[in-house]
């Protein structure tokens, strides 16, 4: 996987971060699997001329700014008030008050023929805990990364409503697409 040197910065403004939660529990039929927007985020990939292997990588995601932008399943299409509630309740379970703010600094990245794994420490709910990203060249100027984060491994309860007949996986898809032209 060949990637310029220098340092590439992204954000909403060149790349689009977003989280996919499915459900689970006799309950689930009733629930939607969601995909979830965050609308500010930044990321900083540092490729010195020695190449990929010598690079890093930064984030920041402030958890505040997610947006519920579909939800698929359930028991009927969710509504704008719904949307807005499950906006609000996933700041209470990432108890954005205390923990704004979720951060990755790499350690180490692996580069294969087409793909990278980037390993490193994600900082979430004040809980660090290591992570790998699997990023993959889409088009020469466009690249997806995704990984999955694991809410209990961060001290977080996944949601749960209806006495706990239906939860949110402990599993959260995280997908980040990126492009370097934009």
């Amino acid at each position: 996987m060949a990637i310029r040197t220098g340092r590439l910065r992204f954000g909403p403004h060149n790349g689009r971060m977003l989280l996919r939660t499915g459900r689970t529990g006799v309950g689930s039929t009733v629930g939607h699997d969601l995909t979830i927007e965050v609308t500010d985020w930044s990321l900083e990939l540092d490729v010195p001329d020695t190449g990929p292997a010598d690079a890093t990588a930064t984030a920041r995601v402030e958890l505040g700014s997610l947006a519920v932008r579909e939800g698929t399943g359930g028991a009927r299409p969710l509504s704008d008030k719904e949307r807005g509630e499950i906006e609000n309740k996933a700041r209470r379970t990432l108890d954005v008050g205390r923990h704004p703010t979720a951060t990755f600094e790499s350690t180490r990245i692996v580069t294969g023929e087409d793909h990278a794994t980037i390993s490193g420490m994600l900082t979430l709910h004040g809980v660090a805990a290591p992570i790998d990203v699997e990023v993959r060249e889409v088009t020469a100027t466009r690249y997806r990364a995704a990984t999955a984060v694991t809410q209990s491994s961060y001290g977080i309860k996944p949601y749960s409503a209806l006495l706990g007949a239906l939860k949110v996986r402990d599993d959260v898809a995280v997908e980040l697409e990126v492009d370097l032209e934009g």
